[in-house]
């Protein structure tokens, strides 16, 4: 995808003088820029509408959600590659920022040659991604029996132990099953493989991540993320009570 005015950027900022200045400087540089939104709720309605080839999404945002919980529903629901402007760049809110996926961060305040060089490498990654994504077999499936899931891997079905998995993630177009010796990648969305799931043992802590509860090590102090042996996975703030609950019965 090269730059044109076919490119259309979404600008998702609470600050509206920044966003026109930052509007301004995108439609000198030859991108179309077909919205402006102060709020994450107005954007998803906004890419549901039109959507962006790239979306410029500042951390802070007025509403309900911030533009990292925005960028996690991008993420899953319409994959649109987000560009996060912060201010704050501690490591805190970077490795939050990190689970939603974003393809780069640009510190406020930046130049203009910031702004370009950011978009332009992500135009190219988008390029190559589009013309090294696997094609995956169209009868990509997940059966289950009692113990066990049987996935299709590499020409063949193959059967997963549901007593090794760790956790299955959304990503983009497809969903991955983590187990404790490999990860598994499918062409079928993360709705598919927890239906397989008994949930007695199986649980979605968030909208991207449905997890083993019997495989957690620990949980944050504020019951923000969980940890299955290295990975640290997020918990969304409606499922935090009924974590804490499953992992008293488990």
């Amino acid at each position: 995808m090269e730059k044109n005015i076919s490119t259309k950027i979404l600008m998702v900022e609470d600050d509206m003088i920044i966003a026109a200045d930052i509007s301004m400087q995108l439609t000198k540089l030859g991108y179309e820029v077909i919205g402006i939104n102060t709020r994450g709720e107005d954007a998803l309605q906004t890419i549901e509408n039109n959507r962006p080839d790239i979306i410029l999404m500042d951390i802070v945002l007025t509403g309900k959600m911030n533009g990292i919980e925005t960028a996690q529903i991008v993420l899953e629901k319409f994959q649109v590659p987000v560009i996060f402007l912060t201010s704050n760049s501690d490591d805190a809110t970077f490795q939050q920022a990190s689970l939603a996926k974003p393809y780069a961060f640009i510190s406020k305040p930046f130049q203009k040659s910031d702004l370009e060089r950011t978009l332009k490498l992500t135009l190219q990654r988008i390029a190559v991604e589009q013309d090294s994504e696997p094609i995956l077999d169209s009868t990509d499936h997940v059966s289950s029996m009692e113990d066990r899931l049987f996935i299709r891997h590499k020409d063949q079905m193959v059967k997963v132990l549901l007593s090794e998995i760790l956790y299955a993630e959304a990503d983009r177009n497809y969903c991955k099953i983590h187990t404790e010796k490999q990860t598994y990648l499918l062409s079928v969305p993360l709705r598919n493989i927890e239906s397989q799931l008994p949930p007695n043992n199986f649980f979605r802590v968030h909208r991207s991540f449905v997890v083993n509860l019997k495989k957690i090590d620990a949980i944050s102090e504020h019951h923000e993320y969980l940890t299955i042996q290295s990975h640290q996975v997020p918990i969304s703030r409606r499922s935090k009570e009924e974590v804490v609950k499953r992992l008293k019965m488990v």
